[in-house]
């Protein structure tokens, strides 16, 4: 299986430099040149590209944790994404079935997508079918092109492109801000085929259902049920230990709690922290914070509080339950704010 390897540097900045690998799987060197050409040059215009080689990618394996018979994850760190972590803070899963490999989200960069498409080489050489897209967030995201390359079709709610085309400049500068030189190569996956309603993946022998979702934890929310372990894969829906963070609407999100999972699904791949939760039990804390939120919001608005005052108190009550909670409960609370004086 033959790659094609790319020495990426920064212009100007040739002491920042990384190799990166255009993982086609080809049979042989010309043909992995052809196929590695328009990732080439696509880097040629952000970065100085130095010495281009095929071979067998660099990138080690992300390491995965088999939680039921052909269905791994990957838990990235609880932690803001920082040059030590590489933007590994969102959990990935994949799922093989006997034909295909589906990928659910890519991680925080690049260099975490090769490390994904690794870690399935050495499982088994079965292609890289989808990749899934629970939401346009970052840390979720910028692994997606390395997958594409390896052939992977992107599959994502209806409304991410248009959610994540016009974030997308304020996400890669943060990405090269937080993380710096191992962030180099990232870039914005493009979506292959959207999802409105639901869905059903045949990886052979292996069916997932994908399920897109009305506004909630963001505007574009997609959830996977592997029924052959009874997983639901939720994306940030469901997250374990990370604060939960609103980019969508605080009521549809207690709405959606309400409605996912189903028949046969015993237990949950969260976003963050996990790797598995129980069905449903596992979904108590994100509610609980949810509903203390609403609940000091309404509170706070009938004593006629502002924004501001109401960003500083509401939700303090759950401040022990969560790590990032500073990070993050004030601006959770100034969006619920805005929703919730309307009504």
């Amino acid at each position: 299986m033959i790659d094609v390897l790319a020495l990426l540097c920064l212009p100007g900045a040739p002491e920042t430099c990384v190799e990166r690998t255009v993982p086609v799987g080809a049979a042989n060197c010309a043909a992995a040149e052809a196929a590695a050409r328009p990732r080439i040059e696509a880097w040629r215009r952000d970065y100085e590209v130095g010495a281009v080689r095929c071979g067998p990618m660099s990138a080690p394996p992300l390491n995965f944790e088999e939680v039921g018979p052909g269905l791994f994850v990957h838990v990235g760190d609880v932690a803001l994404a920082d040059p030590d972590n590489g933007g590994d803070i969102g959990n990935i899963a994949f799922v093989i079935g006997d034909e295909a490999v589906a990928v659910i989200d890519a991680g925080g960069s690049r260099a975490l997508g090769e490390g994904v498409v690794a870690a399935i080489r050495a499982r088994t050489d079965r292609p890289i079918r989808a990749l899934v897209l629970t939401h346009y967030h970052p840390d979720h995201v910028f692994g997606g092109t390395a997958l594409i390359d390896a052939g992977a079709e992107v599959l994502a709610h209806a409304r991410l492109p248009e959610a994540l085309a016009v974030r997308a400049e304020s996400y890669l500068d943060q990405g090269r801000r937080q993380i710096g030189g191992p962030f180099l190569g990232s870039g914005i996956p493009e979506v292959d085929r959207t999802i409105d309603g639901s869905e059903v993946l045949d990886l052979g022998g292996r069916l997932i259902e994908l399920q897109a979702w009305p506004v909630s934890h963001s505007v574009a929310d997609v959830t996977v049920v592997d029924r052959s372990t009874g997983t639901i894969i939720a994306g940030d829906l469901v997250v374990d230990r990370h604060l939960p963070t609103l980019d969508g609407s605080l009521g549809g999100w207690l709405t959606v709690l309400d409605d996912m999972g189903g028949g046969g699904v015993t237990q949950i791949v969260p976003g963050h922290g996990g790797p598995l939760l129980p069905w449903p039990d596992g979904v108590a804390p994100v509610r609980r914070y949810l509903d203390t939120l609403a609940r000091d919001l309404r509170a706070l608005l009938a004593e006629g509080a502002g924004i501001s005052e109401a960003a500083a108190r509401a939700g303090q009550g759950e401040k022990d339950a969560w790590d990032l909670f500073d990070v993050h409960n004030a601006r959770n609370a100034t969006m619920a704010y805005t929703e919730l004086e309307w009504e």
